[in-house]
This record gives structure tokens, sequence and C-alpha cells, in this order.
């Protein structure tokens, strides 16, 4: 770690809920799937709030079909 870096944005699930990023329960679901980039102290997980929105910024979403659906 170099000196001009700054320390990571830990924040709890409520926290990052409450920005609009991921609803609170999708969050919960990947923190227990092991997902998400965080450490635990106690019962309470805090999140690497910039590594997640990494993360999640480098996600491609495949909206195309393979076949027309009839309906």
């Amino acid at each position: 770690m170099d000196g001009n870096s700054k320390p990571p944005r830990m924040m709890s699930i409520r926290e990052i809920a409450a920005t609009g990023l991921l609803p609170e329960h999708a969050l919960r679901l990947m923190l227990k799937a092991g997902k998400l980039p965080a450490i635990h102290i106690g019962k309470k997980a805090l999140i690497n709030y910039d590594r997640l929105c990494e993360a999640l910024h480098g996600l491609t979403a495949d909206v195309s079909t393979k076949e027309e659906q009839p309906w």
C-alpha cells in the first residue's frame, strides 16, 4: 500500500442498500453465497463498497434471446 492510497469505504448492508445500489435482500443473499468483498466483525459484515461497485460495473447482461417466444 503506497502513501497516496486512501482506505476503502467499508459499509454495512443497510448503508449500501440506502445508496440505492442494490436492495438489502439481494445484498444479504450475495453475502451468504460469499459473493461480496466483506469482512465479518462479530455478527456484523462490513462490505468494501468501492470493490463492490467495481465488480458490478464489470458485469455484462446478455439480453438476447435464442428463440422468439410464442407469446
